[in-house]
């Protein structure tokens, strides 16, 4: 997938995670229900073993994808801080296929399956390039701190 510069949304408008557990660069696409994030893999990432990313580091990239569908409703615009806290609750099914290496760009496409208030279940696939590397079904517990 060719990333358009034009298109990319702020993964820090949508997430409270920093450096070093960023482990999303850009939200290419965001609806109500879908995302799909991109992930560049570099060697100084903590999650990164004998050059690849290790699975600790795809079930993080895939739960921060997930959580930006959900975490959008709670960011009112990036001049204005907001400070939310998120957990996975469950991870129904995980299936990981393959992993990244140092200088791979992995594509995230996340879709929402069902949301109860602060609560959502959603299924997320990581690619590089056409390659599967990972499918997950994850519930996710996101909400706003006083």
């Amino acid at each position: 997938m060719k990333i358009k510069e034009d298109n990319i949304i702020n993964i820090h408008n949508f997430l409270p995670h920093r450096e070093p557990m960023l482990m999303v660069d850009y939200i290419l696409e965001l609806t109500e229900e879908n995302v799909i994030t991109s992930f560049l893999i570099t060697a100084d990432n903590i999650f990164v073993h004998n050059n690849e990313l290790v699975e600790a580091g795809l079930i993080e990239n895939s739960a921060q994808t997930c959580s930006s569908i959900v975490g959008q409703s709670f960011f009112e615009g990036p001049e204005i801080e907001t400070k939310v806290i998120g957990f996975i609750t469950n991870i129904k099914k995980i299936d990981i296929f393959s992993l990244p290496k140092v200088g791979d760009t992995i594509i995230s496409k996340a879709s929402l399956i069902s949301k109860y208030e602060n609560i959502c279940n959603i299924f997320c696939e990581t690619f590089n390039n056409d390659e599967l590397l990972i499918r997950a079904e994850i519930n996710l517990f996101i909400q706003k701190l006083s």
